[in-house]
């Protein structure tokens, strides 16, 4: 009965459907300066929340329930159009062609400033702008950053290959270095920079745009990258009313499966988009499980012509084990599981799967918008947003944990936690204390913030903004007892904790306990000028000021909180572009611009020490940029060639004294400096309307350019003396750099993708990306005078196909996805540290191998 009473609904559905049906409208979206197609432009039918987005040629077709009527169509950047249509029942028609035309004084534009995004031909900044439809195609089981990898400048990898572990590089500048921001909110850490993509993996269901603008950018903040900004921005009021369901499967037990909704927006201009989705899977290498939650929900409402609010929260509660050991070339292919799959940091527990590196972590994000149209010449925008981490990663304490003889037979097996187990119980049963036990390296910290960007169309000519840009830090880190492995207690053997020689128990803090603090306020000002329809000019400054502090709870310091510290910084760039026709463009900028230090350079081991680093200096970046674009119906191309100069990079470390293996020393180098220089070359050429072909070449050449001098400090912060002739001499390390290619990132990637659409709904892409001329990174202690680069790994090269096919389940649209990476299962190392000797003694990661994933959606 069920089963007919759901027929019988569902007919009934299509009927009224059918019925309400008046006629399909058809149409192609093109800039109308150049006539290029425009992908992912709002056509929304006037006074309905009925709509849809143009595809990738920048076509779009929707469904008319009304014989007359009025189509917006709208876009970031350009001015929106009406187009009037008229339809009888069941007729279809085509609207032809629909220019849209630049335009920075409309509401799209004032999202443009806030969310710190560049227009193509207008601003002069390299820049590649991926949509919606792309990462939906393309990722698949990918890392986030990874859909960047075709993008010039990039190169991104998975590092260890467990989930959300993905890094990437700009220009060779890590991600402590690149600026990342979520709707116009930087989300770096504040302590070191970095960006931890396990965080925000559920952003590729809700990302509207992403952009990556390499070199100075157009940021509106006070403190400038040096590599560059990416810049996601999410489904907002823009996105029209309907919603997806979609479940992935892929190799390994991948599993995603999720729904994503938008309301549209209301007569009354209220919008909501809301978005969530779980994933699991074993994970490509061994011991990699994971397991994360994902959610996004987005409330905007149009209050009037004048105001426009947005709430965003997002967030991606997730666990999964992490492949941390490096090991070298021969040991990978001397394991059972092969150099792709190997990893030592894994076992078995009471049969159950262990641990020896496992991270978890939870950092939902929120933020207020408020977009403020003044008169035609004036607006404001302004961002106040809240962050919340709070989890940690899986450390060990003991001899045992890893060695050979606590294996299941060999070194490549997986950790016999039982044996250890066994032991601390025997242990126990004598008084004494565990040998070997797990612990959290926990991490959490509360961020508030408020971006605000005020902009004045001053003359016809002349356009003035500036704004501010504050935030507030705290962040808490502590060793946690989690497992003691059988164990009764463990004797703290840390000298220079309060509770040394105390029997601890889970739940127990050892080893470190400390808040770091960070103050930052900034001011930033802007002026574009349009000399005439052609030429265009920029200047911006900024100027900022960073407080650092720490507070130790467990150390018996004279003083438990430190000094604060403070760096004033600043900068100013500038730019020009020009525009010699409806195709061709040119542009420059430069700037200089100086930074503070991360509190992590700053405070060297807060882990035992508030003694701040009084050496530390702001890091100085110069950098200049020379662009040329064409833009044409079936070509569209850049070059750029670049140059950076990055001085006294801050840089510290500890490794083990080479004269006693039980003490660690710490470094901070001063004076590290560098020169990133190169050239960028990417087209994009429609061969015919049905099929196109991309390429992108990147020509680098990064080299460190001097050799910085350290001293070394204990533990606690006091200086290493040796007798050198009777005398006491500090001890140094010095890093023989000067010369050496700055390693971490290929210098050298091209791309090239075929796209075929082999049906109105269907499609076809073939992408090929090669990494070469990759050096391996090294650690001061590693470096002798005189030695020449380090290790270049080998080159290589991945091709990646997919196929999709659009087909109707009734009134719905839906869709099969099926994607293969690194077809023909290419054997390459992806990351590798040098140790000295070439590749027979560096520590590597492999990357993937053949990886695949099918994905269903259903529009509805």
């Amino acid at each position: 009965m069920k089963k007919i009473t759901s027929s019988i609904t569902l007919v009934f559905l299509l009927f009224t459907a059918f019925m309400q049906a008046q006629g399909t409208i058809r149409g192609t979206v093109v800039d109308g300066e150049n006539g290029t197609p425009l992908p992912g432009v709002n056509v929304v039918v006037e006074g309905t929340t009925n709509g849809v987005s143009t595809d990738f040629d920048g076509v779009f077709e929707i469904d008319v329930n009304q014989s007359t009527g009025k189509l917006r169509v709208s876009y970031v950047g350009f001015s929106p159009k009406v187009v009037e249509f008229s339809v009888s029942n069941g007729q279809e028609i085509d609207l032809g062609t629909i220019g849209l035309e630049l335009d920075a004084g409309s509401l799209d534009e004032v999202l443009v400033t806030a969310y710190s995004l560049a227009i193509d031909r207008k601003t002069p900044v390299a820049v590649s702008t991926i949509k919606s439809e792309e990462i939906t195609l393309k990722l698949g089981t990918q890392e986030f950053p990874e859909i960047l990898k075709s993008t010039p400048g990039i190169y991104a990898t998975r590092q260890g290959g467990g989930y959300g572990d993905g890094r990437v590089n700009i220009r060779g500048f890590s991600s402590e270095n690149v600026a990342v921001m979520i709707n116009g909110v930087p989300v770096n850490d504040m302590e070191n920079g970095a960006v931890y993509w396990s965080n925000w993996a559920g952003l590729g269901d809700v990302t509207s745009t992403m952009q990556v603008q390499r070199g100075l950018g157009a940021s509106k903040v006070a403190v400038p990258s040096i590599g560059g900004t990416i810049n996601i921005v999410t489904k907002s009021i823009d996105a029209t009313e309907g919603g997806t369901i979609q479940t992935s499967l892929g190799n390994n037990g991948y599993l995603k499966y999720g729904m994503t909704y938008s309301t549209g927006l209301s007569d009354k201009g209220f919008a909501a988009t809301v978005s969530a989705s779980r994933i699991q899977g074993d994970g490509y290498v061994d011991g990699t499980e994971f397991e994360g939650y994902n959610y996004f929900i987005n409330l905007s409402q149009q209050i009037n012509d004048k105001h426009l609010l947005s709430f965003n929260a997002f967030g991606a509660q997730q666990q999964h084990g992490q492949h941390f050991s490096r090991a070298t070339v021969q040991e990978y292919k001397n394991s059972e599981s092969g150099p792709r799959r190997f990893n030592p940091d894994w076992g078995y527990k009471n049969g159950q799967l262990a641990y020896s590196s496992f991270n978890y972590y939870h950092k939902p994000q929120i933020s207020l918008n408020h977009y403020w149209t003044i008169n035609d010449a004036t607006s404001l925008t302004t961002a106040l947003y809240a962050s919340f981490g709070s989890g940690g990663g899986r450390r060990t304490e003991g001899d045992k944990i890893g060695t050979t003889a606590y294996r299941l037979g060999g070194f490549d097996q997986p950790i016999d936690f039982d044996k250890i187990v066994d032991e601390n119980i025997q242990l126990g049963n004598q008084g004494a204390s565990a040998s070997d036990f797990l612990y959290n390296s926990v991490n959490s910290h509360q961020w508030y913030g408020i971006l605000s960007t005020f902009k004045n169309y001053t003359t016809d000519k002349l356009t003035l903004s500036g704004g501010i840009d504050g935030r507030y830090y705290i962040g808490s880190h502590y060793y946690q007892i989690d497992d003691l492995l059988g164990g009764t207690y463990w004797l703290n053997d840390n000298s220079s904790d309060l509770n040394f020689n105390q029997a601890l128990r889970v739940g127990d803090i050892f080893g470190k306990n400390y808040d770091g603090t960070v103050l930052r306020g900034g001011l930033f000002a802007q002026a574009e000028y349009e000399v005439n329809d052609k030429f265009n000019l920029f200047a911006a400054a900024d100027i900022s000021n960073t407080t650092y502090s720490v507070e130790n709870f467990l150390k018996d310091l004279d003083q438990k909180k430190s000094d604060k510290v403070d760096f004033l910084g600043y900068g100013i760039k500038g730019g020009a572009n020009y525009k010699f026709d409806a195709s061709n463009n040119v542009f420059a900028n430069i700037g200089y611009f100086e930074r503070a230090p991360f509190l992590t350079n700053v405070f060297t081991n807060a882990t035992g020490s508030t003694l701040a680093n009084t050496a530390a200096v702001n890091e100085k970046v110069f950098s200049a940029e020379l662009g040329y674009g064409y833009r044409s119906q079936n070509l569209r191309g850049n070059l750029n060639v670049y140059r950076t100069e990055w001085i006294d990079k801050s840089t510290n470390g500890s490794y083990t004294s080479p004269n006693d293996q039980t003490i660690i020393l710490f470094y901070n180098l001063q004076g590290v400096n560098a020169v990133h220089q190169g050239v960028e070359l990417d087209f994009t050429y429609d061969i015919f309307d049905n099929l196109s072909f991309s390429g992108m070449v990147s020509l680098g050449d990064w080299n460190w350019t001097s050799s910085p001098t350290a001293t070394l400090r204990d533990e606690d912060g006091a200086i290493i003396f040796d007798e050198v002739e009777g005398e006491q001499v500090p001890r140094t390390v010095t890093v023989y750099s000067d010369g050496l290619k700055v390693g971490d990132a290929a210098q050298t990637t091209f791309a090239a993708g075929l796209s075929y659409d082999f049906a109105p709904t269907s499609s076809f892409y073939l992408d090929y990306n090669y990494a070469g001329d990759m050096y391996a990174s090294f650690a001061p202690d590693g470096t002798e005078e005189g030695q020449g680069n380090t290790w270049k790994t080998p080159a290589y090269g991945l091709f990646d196909i997919g196929v999709k096919h659009g087909f109707n389940i009734g009134s719905f649209d839906a869709s099969i996805v099926g994607r293969i990476n690194n077809a023909l299962n290419t054997e390459y190392i992806s990351d590798a540290n040098d140790q000295g000797n070439g590749a027979q003694n560096a520590l590597v990661y492999f990357g993937a191998g053949r990886t695949y994933s099918v994905a269903f959606r259903l529009n509805f």
